[in-house]
């Protein structure tokens, strides 16, 4: 595989070694030649002379359109970001005393979440003297594991942070 660096870049001209190691556009070794027949020879073939390995010695060109492989690999950059999985964090916030309608509601978007293949923050704030019932918070966030088990699975069991307690649940693995 090619690679060429932005800061690499030296082509045609700008390539000022004596002797360069040169490659023919078709991947043939030509062999140990001046810089300025390697030029000659690409400008023959109406193509471009480009330092591909300037640390090796001589450095190594090849004969290339380099419009042409500039194109080739923004194409398949783009290629695999698309192919690329972004999973993102959502977030949950429940209360230690949330009532069994809102408790399925926030089930429901947690589900929708994971389907879409995301992860799933659930948090419980504690405010005032609630954080000496840490508890009851567990038990709401066991419980609402419990709820989403087929979908989802524990990634990190509840963990009190400060005066909150969170859990990260992620989606389960799709059998094709």
């Amino acid at each position: 595989m090619l690679v060429i660096k932005k800061e690499q870049g030296q082509i045609n001209a700008n390539i000022r070694d004596k002797e360069v190691r040169l490659i023919d556009a078709d991947g043939t070794m030509i062999g140990v030649v001046t810089s300025r027949e390697a030029q000659l020879r690409a400008n023959e073939k109406e193509l471009d002379l480009v330092k591909i390995s300037p640390g090796a010695n001589p450095p190594v060109c090849k004969i290339m359109d380099y419009g042409k492989f500039l194109y080739e690999q923004a194409k398949k950059e783009k290629e695999a970001k698309k192919k690329q999985i972004i999973v993102e964090l959502k977030e949950i916030r429940l209360s230690s005393k949330i009532e069994e309608h809102d408790f399925n509601f926030k089930a429901k978007n947690a589900l929708k979440f994971l389907e879409e293949g995301d992860k799933v923050k659930v948090f419980i704030r504690f405010r005032g003297r609630e954080v000496n019932y840490s508890i009851l918070g567990r038990e709401v966030l066991n419980k609402f594991a419990e709820t989403i088990q087929e979908f989802g699975k524990v990634e990190r069991p509840p963990l009190m942070e400060g005066r909150s307690m969170s859990m990260i649940l992620v989606p389960n693995k799709k059998t094709p």
